[in-house]
């Protein structure tokens, strides 16, 4: 029953968070803050189905009792969620009607509050349902509710789903960049770690130096960067004929790649070090050759760390492009300044949360990936 409270105060603070947080905040403009809109009057009628469903949710999973209840929790907190966003599109819809087409209904921290309670339920109780991928099963379940009311017209009055449809093809043509910049500083750092670990007399000095690096101030790292390709292409102007400059892609990809060599660095040698002497000894005992041992052996137990580095690389390198923008890299971080420098929140949220969505996708992704490595290889 004490390790069931929590899950009981989780739901719980729905209640409050709905009653005594704004739910919207309406205002002339995208610029501008605006004014508070209370849980009565952004929701309506649609205030106590979603405070009902939710309750019922928290109090299935508090009580237990199997599968079934907890598969009964889940779909009353995925109905939770579906009518408290239906309930804010059309409350936002009532607030902006007859107003100047710049009014905007934004959603404020009650309703952000409601939605992480909601979806953090949803996921308990697909765990609890011991459901095959589960997480990825609610992921699913949220995006095709989200997909649901975005297609039926339900979100079309909030302001974020007005800034989703001015910057529909910008914001694609960003996730493409931001993907391709990671994607590409993760290589470049994964060859240069394969590269320094053939030199072993200087892995100590290696060690040193990616660890220094992630001292450096990544804004600093990356001016740094740019005032020194742009010494070099002062002094060797011929580059510029190769398509190298000191602004756009390169120093970004550069200043990436340098933060995650530490990660992958650590990676590869717990790897290296994963099999141990016994390990070794038994296997040349066997009659194993060294190309036997490195597929055999070494490779097995030391798979499972490589892909940790790996994940820890990979999640860090989706957030470092947002710094790009800086440098004229694009991707998402370009949304994202450029919602700071105009005032507009919902602006930096759409370039903030498709990133953090590929953060999460990529976590449990590499994670699913070590687990299963760790389940077959045991050490």
């Amino acid at each position: 029953m004490i390790r069931r409270l929590p899950v009981s105060l989780l739901a719980a603070a729905l209640v409050p968070a709905a009653l005594l947080l704004p739910l919207l905040h309406l205002a002339p403009n995208r610029l501008v803050t605006g004014a508070p809109v209370m849980a009565t009057d952004a929701l309506g009628i649609w205030l106590w189905p979603v405070m009902a469903l939710a309750s019922l949710g928290g109090l299935l999973l508090a009580a237990g009792g199997g599968r079934a209840v907890a598969g009964l929790a889940g779909l009353a907190c995925l109905g939770a969620l579906a009518l408290l966003l239906a309930g804010l599109g059309a409350g936002a819809a009532e607030l902006i009607a007859g107003t100047p087409p710049a009014t905007r209904a934004r959603l404020a921290s009650g309703a952000w509050a409601g939605v992480v309670v909601l979806v953090g339920m949803l996921a308990l109780a697909a765990r609890r349902a011991r459901l095959p991928g589960g997480g990825v099963a609610s992921a699913a379940a949220v995006a095709g509710l989200l997909a649901c009311l975005w297609f039926a017209g339900r979100l079309d009055a909030l302001s974020l789903a007005v800034e989703l449809r001015a910057r529909s093809q910008t914001l694609g043509a960003a996730i493409g960049a931001h993907l391709v910049l990671s994607l590409g500083a993760l290589a470049l750092a994964a060859g240069l770690t394969a590269g320094l670990a053939l030199w072993r007399r200087g892995r100590g000095a290696v060690e040193l130096a990616v660890s220094g690096v992630q001292v450096v101030p990544a804004v600093a790292l990356l001016g740094g960067l740019v005032a020194a390709l742009s010494a070099l292409l002062a002094a060797a102007p011929t580059l510029r004929g190769y398509g190298l400059s000191a602004l756009g892609g390169l120093p970004a990809l550069i200043g990436i790649a340098a933060y995650l060599l530490l990660p992958l660095w650590r990676g590869q040698q717990a790897a290296r070090r994963a099999a141990s002497t016994g390990h070794l000894d038994a296997g040349r005992a066997l009659g194993l050759t060294d190309r036997q041992i490195l597929a055999r052996i070494r490779l097995p137990l030391g798979a499972p760390l490589l892909v940790g580095g790996l994940r820890v690389a990979a999640v860090q390198a989706l957030g470092l492009a947002t710094l790009g923008a800086l440098v004229g890299a694009g991707g998402l971080g370009t949304l994202v300044f450029d919602g700071m420098a105009q005032f507009a929140p919902d602006l930096i949220l759409l370039g903030a949360l498709p990133i953090i969505l590929l953060s999460l996708a990529t976590e449990a992704a590499l994670g699913g990936l070590e687990a299963a490595l760790r389940r077959r290889w045991p050490r």
